[in-house]
């Protein structure tokens, strides 16, 4: 990755076809509609029947790249309801500058951080659009978030009670727990977040044996043969030479894209990238450009552009070329179109930077991830980022590749060279989840909660659609957004939810666009059908209640019954 050649051109037949017009295609009103995948277009109903122009379904004509169907929607916003949201951010911001004159003069008082008057002749501290969101608009639903809890982040959680009385300014226990919460917001995607059971045991007999902390770096004397085994089963895990690993996730992606890249580097990153992945390749100094989100022809573009044209000014040939992608999109629930990238970083000479925070463990027959779920060869991608604090219910960060790659990365990466080493407890939370997984420890059921979590997504994401709600993102990925818009439901929703005894993650700018706020399901293994059912039960009483049901496209009722997920491992 850092002077190797260039990863060679694929066969002819690999890269035919790469101009077809797919991935998000936003209609008159700027909103991106559904996006299908198939061999048959347009799609028929279950009359026989073609659907109806206003659903909008694109295809790929990469169909041959794919070895099932990709089924992706992003429905239209209505009209309406855009107009609506709007007003409500409009008639918010009115009134945020009329509590803004009152505080101005003394009436209303204001707790937020704000400069000081002998600092005024300063440039500004604190973005000035920003903090008025924060004061006028954040404040009013800030009870939603940083909420406590007091037990394990399982399919069922214990929840701290507390109050405010200044209007969230600040907040007050009351010593009450709220018991038995179904956590529908937590990354526990195969469920192994548990304080009993194999993983639990083996955490805590090593902590007997090393301690919780290791108190040094890897390169000093924080090398533990734990850490050696752990990246040894990552690596065979991921079928890949070798493979490291780092204390955080967050870092893994700030601190290792600036070793791979510099000046001279071109980084072509997805518009919905995470922020430590804009974050990394904004650090590494190398020139960024954005292609649209999932949009094979808008990277296609800069492509052609990058090779034609070369670095700005000089024209020579790019050092580098760098196609930064995740495997699942935390705030749309889509999956990378991740055969048709690697046609084209193939065709073009490029390399792939591949993040599976939310993918690895969560898709795929084998749990390997979205290079699993498409049937791919791991050698194709690069670089093979993921984080262990989602499907392996613990912490941090790791690269896998090439061996090169990562005796690289040992030596020039920040994180490498200065982060403590991970605790002896986590360590051994992975390895056996990990083990768990495939099948290493002698039961199958790592295999049974990776099948028990596709076939909650589906049941999960089916029920919803059947109710009228509009869900974002690919029918396979655990990440299950749904849109609420206006500003006044994102509290409203997340409040009324609680108090069934529901436990949900509402999301707002800056995590969204401003008018395209959403709640955020978290579908996990551990969930039982009847967990879901007393979810759903009450997501479409309040979804009544609040008036959710946007969707123009209700799907049909189906029956689900034992054998309706036979289809899944097809």
């Amino acid at each position: 990755m850092t002077e190797s050649p260039a990863t060679k051109a694929a066969n002819g037949e690999v890269a035919a076809g790469l101009h077809a017009k797919n991935g998000l295609r936003p209609d008159r009103n700027g909103f991106s509609k559904s996006l299908l995948c198939c061999h048959e277009w347009p799609p028929k109903t279950n009359h026989g029947q073609r659907q109806d122009e206003e659903e909008v379904h694109t295809v790929s004509h990469n169909g041959s790249l794919y070895k099932r169907p990709f089924v992706e929607s992003f429905e239209e916003t209505p009209m309406l309801v855009a107009v609506l949201t709007y007003m409500g951010y409009g008639i918010l911001t009115i009134f945020g500058y009329l509590r803004d004159f009152l505080r101005h003069w003394k009436i209303e008082k204001c707790y937020i951080a704000r400069e000081r008057e002998e600092q005024k002749d300063f440039v500004p501290l604190y973005q000035d659009f920003e903090n008025f969101y924060t004061r006028n608009l954040y404040m009013r639903i800030r009870d939603n978030w940083n909420r406590p809890i007091c037990s394990v982040p399982g399919a069922k959680m214990d929840l701290m009670e507390r109050v405010s009385p200044d209007y969230n300014w600040t907040f007050e226990l009351t010593g009450r727990v709220v018991k038995d919460v179904i956590n529908l917001g937590s990354y526990n995607y195969l469920g192994f977040a548990e304080n009993t059971g194999l993983c639990a045991d083996a955490a805590a007999k090593v902590t007997m044996t090393y301690g919780v902390g290791v108190a040094s770096t890897r390169q000093e004397i924080g090398n533990l043969d734990r850490h050696e085994e752990m990246e040894k089963l990552t690596a065979r895990f991921l079928g890949v030479e070798s493979a490291m690993a780092f204390g955080m996730g967050f870092a893994t992606n700030s601190m290792n894209i600036p070793a791979l890249t510099g000046k001279g580097c071109l980084i072509l990153s997805d518009e919905l990238n995470h922020a430590s992945l804009v974050l990394g390749a904004r650090l590494s100094g190398s020139t960024i450009r954005v292609f649209k989100h999932n949009n094979m022809q808008s990277l296609e573009k800069l492509l052609r552009e990058a090779i034609v044209h070369g670095q700005p000014r000089t024209h020579r040939p790019w050092k580098k070329i760098l196609i930064v992608v995740e495997g699942i999109y935390s705030m749309e629930g889509s999956i990378v179109r991740l055969p048709e990238i690697v046609a084209l970083k193939k065709h073009y000479r490029a390399y792939l930077y591949l993040d599976e925070a939310h993918s690895i463990g969560a898709l795929g027959q084998r749990g390997r991830g979205v290079v699993d779920y498409f049937g791919l060869d791991p050698c194709d991608v690069d670089v093979m980022m993921g984080t262990f604090t989602k499907s392996f219910s613990a912490a941090g960060g790791y690269i896998a590749g090439k061996r090169e790659l990562i005796q690289y990365l040992r030596s020039h990466s920040h994180s490498a060279v200065y982060a403590t080493s991970m605790s002896p407890p986590v360590v051994e939370q992975i390895i056996t989840s990990m083990k768990c997984i495939m099948g290493e420890d002698g039961t199958t059921i790592g295999s049974d909660r990776v099948r028990q979590l596709a076939e909650n997504t589906v049941y999960f994401r089916t029920r919803l659609q059947e109710m009228g709600f509009i869900i974002y993102g690919n029918d396979d990925s655990p990440v299950v957004p749904m849109m609420l818009y206006m500003p006044a439901k994102i509290g409203a929703f997340g409040r009324e939810m609680l108090k069934r005894n529901i436990g949900v993650v509402v999301v707002g700018f800056p995590a969204t666009p401003i008018i395209e706020s959403r709640a955020r399901f978290c579908i996990s293994a551990a969930h039982s059908k009847n967990m879901l059912d007393r979810a759903l039960s009450a997501i479409s009483e309040v979804g009544d209640l609040l008036q959710l049901k946007y969707s123009r496209h209700r799907k049909q009722p189906r029956s689900f019954d034992d054998d309706i997920y036979d289809d899944i491992d097809d």
